[in-house]
């Protein structure tokens, strides 16, 4: 016999990488409208993306050292177009503590064959972060999406480094606060904490960044989705809205439309009061019930967007079943961990979900979990 069934539902229910609506009031204004029927190289389409720049700029208080450039393929397109691009030149640190942090690890010693350093750590832990050589250049991600696990801050990154710091932020940026001054390359992806539509990367280079790509050139070709040089100079072009290929300009005007929402939050600080509030009520769910718990049990290192949760004697099929009970019923869509995690449920808490949709998600839990264990 299956517990009752909770009496409210979440408002939104929400996936466990980002939300299924987006937030209220969306609208699109004249200039949105009449950038969807015309091509990203016409006046209107470059000047649309270069006002995306600008607001992600501007939301992410990054400062004019730093570029930002609109790229293909999603957070993977900017990352490994980064690696590509600027690894070789100096030894390669990679650090995994889950499955994308492995990916890159993947690419480092697989694809590129650069015989990488690889500190790992198992899910739910992160490796030594003072064991770096940055000497070396080093690729880290900032949160762990499928291990609820993130760097506490810049601070081992040392100002005096002699490689390059790659930073895979795509569940981090707007959710936390970053020492640019400390990121040489950072990547993202609109769709995470930002709700938006995936398919577009963004990448971020610093000053060292640019530095090596004009005084560097890798032993290996590039695919043209990857040349950020033009006779030995950066393609300024990248940053200022003229991409590399065609970009889906409906993608581009839903990232506006997601940054002018944030300013009217009040910004970075704004965004970032949502996530940390509903990470608190994350925690308060998971404090009164003795069968669920962190994956990550040091609150310093424990990401506040992409929240990995254990459950009590919980195998794979176990949390299928869970996962499945909260969609059937509309409540809670895609929460189970990713498919290389220990077994558990993923929820997301970032800006663009409602507080109150967490709050209520906390019976819902009780209802499935009773439920799945009665079989």
């Amino acid at each position: 016999m299956t517990a009752q069934l909770p009496a409210r539902k979440p408002a939104r229910p929400f996936f466990s990488s980002g939300p299924c609506a987006k937030p209220p009031g969306y609208a699109p204004d004249k200039l949105a409208i009449e950038s969807l029927g015309r091509s990203h190289r016409a006046k209107i389409g470059k000047s649309r993306l270069q006002y995306c720049i600008d607001l992600m700029r501007e939301v992410l208080q990054l400062p004019d050292t730093h570029r930002i450039g609109i790229v293909p393929g999603s957070d993977t397109g900017a990352f490994e177009m980064a690696m590509w691009t600027m690894l070789g030149a100096r030894p390669v640190t990679t650090l995994a503590w889950e499955s994308f942090g492995e990916g890159w690890v993947t690419d480092a010693a697989k694809q590129l064959k650069l015989d990488p350093t690889i500190l790992r750590a198992d899910y739910g832990q992160i490796p030594d972060l003072s064991a770096i050589d940055w000497s070396h250049d080093v690729l880290f991600t900032w949160n762990g999406t499928t291990s609820g696990v993130r760097v506490p801050n810049a601070d081992f990154i040392p100002a005096d480094r002699e490689g390059l710091s790659f930073a895979d932020a795509t569940s981090a940026v707007f959710a936390y606060d970053i020492d640019w001054d400390k990121i040489d390359v950072a990547t993202f992806s609109w769709q995470k904490v930002l709700g938006g539509e995936g398919g577009h990367g963004v990448l971020i280079l610093g000053p060292r960044a640019v530095e090596r790509l004009e005084t560097y050139t890798p032993a290996w070709p590039l695919p043209k989705v990857f040349r950020l040089v033009s006779k030995g100079k950066l393609a300024e072009g990248v940053f200022k809205g003229e991409t590399i290929n065609t970009p889906s300009m409906l993608a581009v005007e839903d990232a506006i439309f997601a940054l002018e929402w944030a300013k009217g939050l009040g910004g970075l600080k704004g965004l970032q009061a949502r996530s940390d509030a509903n990470a608190a009520a994350l925690d308060a769910i998971v404090a009164e019930r003795s069968w669920l718990s962190h994956l990550c049990a040091d609150p310093a290192i424990r990401s506040k967007t992409s929240v990995c949760l254990a459950v009590e004697g919980a195998d794979a099929d176990f949390i299928k079943t869970f996962a499945g009970l909260l969609e059937k019923q509309g409540a809670a869509y895609d929460v189970a961990g990713y498919r290389d995690a220990p077994p558990g449920l993923r929820i997301w808490c970032g800006a663009t979900v409602n507080v109150e949709d967490i709050q209520d998600l906390g019976p819902w839990l009780d209802w499935a979990y009773a439920t799945a264990k009665a079989g």
